[in-house]
């Protein structure tokens, strides 16, 4: 069979697979128009394949030795040849930034954080990207990328970011169950005086029709305040905070679930119901398996819509178990090391929180097998989806609010020569209120590939060396290899001391001082 016969036969199959797709998400997914809102750097509309027609087979699986390293799946999946089951990634996202604050305070005290810490998405989306944005709920696409000196190797980002942060006056009115770790740990500086502060400031802040509750544990869970109304009320709510003393040990399951039967008591129609739960997640009393935690409240979290937001303290700090009840509980986390960063995430990050501008939502990303050898995903190690379920509604995805960015940062090993499409970037989420769905894609060529990582738009750059960092933050964890090109500590830290200067942007002079302390401890 000739050449030009093949790349016929493909281009109709490709054709056939976009009228597919086009076909199963026409209804409910009203604005879908295959084009991004975000600015590619293919110098042209970003529009192109949407994610493949959904799939039959099983995702993303072990790596094959016989396709130069790509990722195996099932030959029978009816998707065209430029979205191969084996050239797709398929995640659900995530704005977590925990991994990277409990990193900086860890270098801080003169330590190497643990590599099983170490989460790259959590460092690459702590920090401010320029993607545009667009101006309904839902998401605008940009994906670019830059070649790497690793010769054939390029670093490509997958930037998703919503609509801005309205007013508060115009967010919905928020309820929100604080439910408060004042175990014996918590009385170190640096726990519960930074809860307690925070939590001043906030309660002046939030509108006279935002509702507060406040539930405490140690050994036992008490409920210190029920959902109380704002207006009128704020002297109850600071009385209620100036109480809380620390004590003996941690019951967080307890503290959990007394936290979500408050919320559901005192829940409210028409506003944002959350449960934010501050602790060093040391648990060592009743109940300390999130999955155990969560599954006795999944009910309120179901049928409620109750999300958790957690807040981490403490140098040491339970890491995974918060961020796995984060996961269970449809939310995110955060952590705090200073009174600056307890008032930013309390007073600034809340408030943006409040608001949801899509649930469930999921990226996918199909690279072309005629232009790409191999890729890695950096990071999302928790929180991959199997791509047959980019598309099942019924599989939980990510909660994202207004004025978020999410960033995914691929290593790609292009072929030889090749030139033409190289990826597809998709992302799907349910409205918040009406539970339709949506879709949104975005797509990079070869040729707009910039010649340089270290000469790419400074906000390209940044996302780079907080990959990069996380990388080396975890190198000596056998289960990940070395990232394509990875510079140096030293270097890395000069890349980000310059960066910090361009942009003048006070967390990349932070990062540059993370990198700096790292490359010290590590010479």
């Amino acid at each position: 069979m000739g050449t030009d016969h093949i790349r016929r036969l493909r281009g109709a199959l490709l054709a056939l697979t976009v009228t597919g797709g086009l076909l199963l998400t026409g209804c409910g997914a009203g604005d879908h128009d295959g084009t991004s809102n975000g600015a590619s750097r293919t110098g042209g509309s970003t529009g192109g394949l949407p994610a493949p027609a959904q799939p039959t087979g099983a995702g993303q699986g072990e790596r094959n030795s016989d396709h130069d390293g790509e990722q195996k799946g099932d030959e029978n999946r009816d998707i065209a040849p430029s979205a191969s089951p084996d050239y797709l990634s398929t995640f659900a996202l995530d704005v977590d930034t925990a991994s990277y604050g409990y990193a900086r305070r860890t270098l801080a005290d003169g330590r190497m954080p643990d590599p099983s810490t170490i989460r790259p998405e959590e460092f690459v989306n702590s920090f401010r990207q320029d993607y545009e944005r667009p101006d309904g709920n839902g998401f605008s696409v940009t994906v670019d990328g830059a070649r790497t000196d690793d010769e054939g190797w390029s670093l490509v980002r997958v930037g998703l970011a919503t609509r801005a942060a309205a007013g508060d006056r115009e967010r919905p009115p928020a309820a929100l169950t604080f439910v408060i770790d004042i175990s014996g740990s918590m009385d170190e500086p640096g726990r519960l005086d930074l809860a307690k502060d925070s939590l001043d400031v906030m309660t002046d802040r939030l509108r006279d029709d935002d509702s507060v509750a406040l539930v405490t544990f140690s050994d036992e869970a008490e409920t210190v305040l029920p959902m109380t109304r704002l207006g009128g009320h704020r002297g109850r709510v600071h009385d209620a905070v100036d109480s809380l003393e620390s004590r003996s040990s941690t019951n967080l399951g307890a503290g959990v679930s007394t936290g979500y039967d408050t919320a559901v008591e005192g829940l409210r129609k028409g506003a944002t119901n959350r449960v934010v739960l501050i602790s060093d997640a040391l648990a060592n009393t009743g109940d300390t398996d999130a999955d155990s935690i969560l599954e006795r409240i999944s009910g309120a979290r179901r049928e409620h819509g109750i999300t958790l937001f957690g807040v981490g303290v403490g140098s040491d700090y339970g890491d995974a178990l918060m961020e796995r009840l984060a996961d269970k509980g449809d939310g995110h986390t955060a952590y705090v090391a200073t009174k600056d960063e307890a008032r930013t995430v309390f007073c600034d990050q809340l408030p943006q929180n409040i608001d949801l501008t899509a649930r469930d939502a999921k990226a996918q990303v199909a690279f072309d097998p005629e232009t790409v050898r191999e890729f890695r995903l950096i990071g999302y190690d928790n929180r991959k989806v199997a791509d047959e379920d980019f598309r099942n509604d019924r599989v939980d995805g990510g909660e994202v609010g207004p004025g978020h960015t999410v960033t995914a940062l691929y290593a790609v090993r292009t072929r030889p020569g090749s030139s033409g499409h190289l990826a597809t970037a998709s992302v799907r989420w349910l409205d918040p209120d009406t539970r339709a769905p949506h879709e949104k894609s975005g797509r990079l060529e070869t040729g707009a590939l910039g010649d340089d990582v270290w000469s790419a738009p400074a906000r390209f750059q940044v996302a780079a060396v907080a990959g990069y960092f996380a990388d080396a933050l975890r190198s000596g964890d056998e289960r990940w290899t070395q990232l394509p090109d990875r510079p140096s500590l030293s270097r890395l830290a000069d890349h980000a001391d310059t960066l910090a200067g361009t942009t003048e942007d006070k967390a990349v002079r932070e990062l540059a001082d993370a990198v700096e302390t790292a490359a010290r401890s590590r010479d």
